[in-house]
């Protein structure tokens, strides 16, 4: 398993008001969410990445705008003239 450092001076976590615990839980599931947003990870592996469920993750994306669907209109348009 691969471990990241980050150092913050403690005003950093007091400007966020969270713990350094939260701040990592909160920070893996804002890089899943914008990984997965940018079609760089799947939901599956985003999800595992936040350390949450895909249905916890389906949730947790709303948190930070972004729809829980890859297809942008022209691939549903394509996909409703194909069907």
């Amino acid at each position: 398993m691969a471990s990241v450092t980050l150092e913050l001076r403690p005003e950093m976590l007091s400007a966020l008001r969270l713990d350094p615990v939260a701040f990592v839980a909160e920070m893996r599931v804002a890089a899943a969410a914008k990984w997965y947003e940018l079609g760089r990870l799947s939901q599956a592996k985003a999800a595992e990445v936040a350390g949450l469920s895909r249905v916890e993750f389906l949730a947790a994306l709303d948190n930070y705008g972004v729809t829980a669907f890859q297809s942008d209109a022209e691939e549903l348009i394509a996909e409703v003239e194909r069907g």
